[in-house]
C-alpha cells in the first residue's frame, strides 16, 4: 500500500474523533446505549474497509479500471468488500451522531455504489472474460 493511502486511512478515523469531540452537538449529547453500538459499528466497519483497501493493493482505483482480478481475502466472497464496508461504517456513524434521518443520505449512497460496481463489473467482464464469470458465481455483490 503507498504512503499516500495510508495517510488517508489513518487521516480519517482522526477527524470523525476530533469531529465527536468539538463540534457541539454530538459532544453534549449523551452516550445511549445505541450511540454506543453505532460508534462499535462505525470502528468494526472502518476496519474492515481498511482490511479490505490493503487486500486490493495497487487495484484500488477511484474510476473503473481492469487492473487485476483480486479474488483473496474478504474478495474471495463478496465483489465490492470495501463498498459493503464503507456501508456498515456510515450506518454505523449515523447511529452514533444520532441522526436517523441521514438514513435517507445512505440509501442514496448505496444506489450509487451499485451503480458504480455495474461499471466495474463491466470492465473487469470486458478484459477477464469467462474467468470474471466464473468469480461473480462464487461471490456476493
Amino acid at each position: 500500500m503507498s504512503a499516500r493511502a495510508l495517510i488517508v486511512l489513518t487521516a480519517i478515523p482522526f477527524v470523525v474523533i476530533l469531529v465527536f469531540l468539538f463540534v457541539p452537538y454530538l459532544s453534549r449529547q449523551p452516550w445511549t446505549p445505541l450511540r454506543i453500538a453505532g460508534a462499535v459499528i462505525a470502528i468494526a466497519g472502518y476496519s474492515l474497509v481498511a482490511t479490505a483497501r490493503v487486500q486490493l493493493g495497487k487495484s484500488f482505483a477511484v474510476t473503473p479500471q481492469a487492473k487485476e482480478l483480486v479474488t483473496h481475502g474478504f474478495y474471495s466472497r463478496i465483489r465490492n468488500p470495501m463498498y459493503v464496508f464503507v456501508d456498515v461504517t456510515i450506518f454505523g456513524l449515523i447511529l452514533a451522531v444520532n441522526l436517523p434521518w441521514l438514513l435517507l443520505f445512505l440509501v442514496v449512497w448505496i444506489g450509487l455504489q451499485a451503480r458504480q460496481a455495474g461499471k466495474e463489473a463491466e470492465a473487469l467482464q470486458e478484459k477477464f472474460g469467462q474467468t470474471y464469470l466464473e468469480y461473480r458465481k462464487q461471490t456476493w455483490f
